[in-house]
């Protein structure tokens, strides 16, 4: 054997103790100078020393967020820039907080909190119009993709190659054909929930689509981070929709069809979600969207205040948390939830039991059987935490309901994408749009009652009253609540 080979034999195992002692290192620095949560950041640091190099390769894979970096590697290419101005209400737009009505002045911290978190102001004149997926929802948007004149923007997390969704592409396709400007960002996970995908369809009736962050993850993987969960569109930059449903044939209106809300927007607030779209769409394609085909003059055309709350492992990170928290602390008479997955992290769960401890009625509204049985499972076995300070948990009958929403104080509401676990709000890309204005707040209430009279309460004893077997099992569900 060469003397060179013989060195290199005998030093090996010295070179790779050094190697490996370095990367832990390395690895562990990044940890403790980057991780915001100190629970993590231990159970990092000990995956790190306890697997030596595997522990590293996990952190480098899962555990950095490389969408900030990304991001700010794009900066230069948002020229569109931050909120554009709207012509004809600069005036208003400055005057922020101070424009909630005396009814519900005791929310104007909230309002202030919404300005300091988002840096978006809070817009006056708008409107909102409540759609449910058995009746209006889908018919409403295909209306309005139909009667579009310059141009649709999309987002959806998942649009299925079904039904529902080549009634979509067939109606985007028209609009090509008409000659309206039309984007589609589908993301790249919830693409794959059916096979060939729909972005194919999109392409061959014309449609500029892409796909948000590809991934080589599993088909269909449930539980993957830095995904676009957003559902927006946009029509002519002057009514918009948000709120929780996918496209997919589950939700074709009938008797049948899954239980969802979504929202028909219209009045300044829509330049808010074109924005977002337009944020998402340069740093998936590097095409920058900007001037009055995308971004129009704005009207006032309703009495809702109302501003979009983006959120996401970005600059834009725990946004939605923070104002969850505001809205849980300004409350004085009731919070009503509605989710369809549970798992606040504990300074949530404090919140909403001092909340209740103060005497806010407090009222989370869940389905009974869900769509995910380990993040049901992980969700049973925390209820006991809200439960036990007087907070009131109610579950409903299947079908499944795919419904989120929250009102406070029958003045404040809450509309959007985003679900009351860690996945939305750390981890994935969100958007919810906050509202000021008692009446929509009365219909949003309605929706609350209407899915209350199809319910039953959940008490402590009932939770209390489960197996051993299967409350161990929720437990240990419960341990990967970070992560569902």
């Amino acid at each position: 054997m060469p003397e060179s080979l013989a060195w290199l034999e005998a030093a090996w195992p010295h070179i790779a103790a050094v190697l490996t002692v370095l990367v832990s290192v390395l690895a562990s620095g990044h940890v403790v100078l980057h991780k915001r949560d100190v629970r993590a950041a231990v159970s990092w640091v000990g995956l790190v020393w306890l697997v030596p190099v595997l522990g590293a390769v996990l952190y480098l894979l899962l555990g950095i967020n490389r969408i900030r970096r990304r991001a700010r590697s794009l900066t230069p290419r948002r020229e569109h820039g931050q909120f554009p101005p709207i012509r004809g209400l600069e005036a208003v737009v400055a005057q922020g907080a101070s424009r909630v009505t005396d009814e519900a002045a005791h929310l104007a911290p909230l309002a202030r909190l919404g300005d300091a978190v988002t840096h978006r102001p809070l817009l006056p004149g708008n409107r909102v119009t409540v759609l449910e997926s058995r009746t209006d929802a889908y018919p409403a948007m295909l209306e309005a993709i139909a009667s579009a004149r310059t141009s649709i923007t999309l987002c959806s997390y998942i649009f299925d190659n079904d039904v529902a969704g080549r009634h979509f592409a067939s109606a985007l396709g028209e609009a090509v054909r008409r000659g309206v400007e039309v984007r589609v960002l589908v993301d790249a996970v919830g693409a794959r929930y059916t096979w060939p995908t729909i972005l194919g369809r999109l392409r061959r009736e014309g449609v500029r689509a892409a796909r948000f962050l590809p991934s080589l993850m599993p088909y269909r993987l449930p539980f993957m981070n830095l995904r676009n969960h957003r559902k927006v569109l946009v029509v002519d930059g002057h009514v918009g929709f948000t709120g929780g449903m996918n496209i997919r044939e589950h939700f074709w209106p009938g008797e049948h069809a899954a239980r969802d809300l979504h929202f028909r927007l219209e009045g300044p607030v829509v330049a808010q979600l074109q924005e977002t779209f337009a944020e998402d769409w340069v740093f998936t394609t590097r095409e920058r969207l900007s001037g009055d085909t995308w971004f129009p003059e704005q009207r006032r055309v309703g009495p809702v205040l109302a501003r979009g709350i983006p959120d996401g492992p970005d600059e834009d990170f725990e946004a939605l948390r923070t104002v969850l928290l505001g809205a849980l602390a300004t409350a004085r008479a009731s919070v009503r939830i509605v989710t369809p997955y549970f798992l606040p992290d504990p300074a949530l769960i404090t919140a909403l039991n001092v909340a209740a401890l103060r005497g806010v009625r407090v009222e989370v509204v869940l389905p009974e059987k869900g769509n995910l049985p380990v993040v049901q499972w992980a969700c049973t076995a925390q209820l006991w935490q809200v439960l036990a300070t007087g907070c009131q948990v109610f579950v409903t009958q299947p079908p499944f309901d795919h419904s989120k929403l929250m009102v406070v104080d029958g003045e404040w509401g809450l509309i959007g994408s985003a679900n009351w676990d860690p996945r939305s709000l750390r981890l994935n890309f969100e958007l919810n749009v906050e509202c000021y204005d008692a009446q929509l707040a009365r219909r949003l209430e309605a929706v609350v009652e209407e899915r209350l009279s199809r319910a039953r309460p959940l008490t402590r004893a009932q939770v209390d009253a489960r197996a051993l077997p299967i409350r161990l099992r929720d437990g240990l569900a419960r341990l990967l609540s970070p992560y569902l």
